[in-house]
């Protein structure tokens, strides 16, 4: 990323006083916000997909919010990353996207799952187990009651 972002910056022209990351090719001015809001409209319409006037800035909102949650990251970071203070309001810019939706489906193929295994095991100060082993395991958890 860090070599794809040096190449765009060596594509500037190096007489631009502007500081923004984004400027236009033929006059040099910077990209503003609304120009940056047509993009998903230009893109389909490029593209030749349906409804072009569907696709607009939030699309960009949703995508990098989506991306970030199929990437594992929480949602604190993705409310920082767009500015959002309320979590219903994040979690409603993410989509289920097909990725989210193959992972899911593929823990329900290949049995992750959740259950629960009960062992009683009675003792006494006689015979108390030396040592007790647990392999292959995650997310374990442990019950002991003692009756007096």
């Amino acid at each position: 990323m860090l070599e794809l972002f040096r190449k765009y910056l060596s594509l500037r022209p190096p007489h631009v006083k502007h500081k923004r990351l984004f400027c236009t090719t033929k006059q040099e001015n910077p990209v503003g916000k609304n120009t940056m809001g047509k993009i998903p409209s230009v893109v389909a319409s490029y593209l030749k997909l349906p409804d072009v006037a569907c696709y607009t800035g939030h699309c960009l909102r949703r995508s990098s919010a989506t991306l970030l949650a199929d990437a594992g990251v929480d949602i604190t970071t993705i409310k920082r990353h767009a500015g959002w203070k309320s979590t219903t309001v994040a979690e409603g810019y993410v989509e289920n996207s097909i990725e989210n939706k193959t992972k899911i489906a593929n823990q329900v193929l290949v049995g992750t799952t959740t259950s629960a295994i009960t062992k009683t095991v009675n003792v006494s100060e006689s015979n108390i187990p030396s040592n007790i082993n647990f392999e292959n395991c995650t997310n374990v958890t442990f019950n002991i009651n003692v009756n007096k």
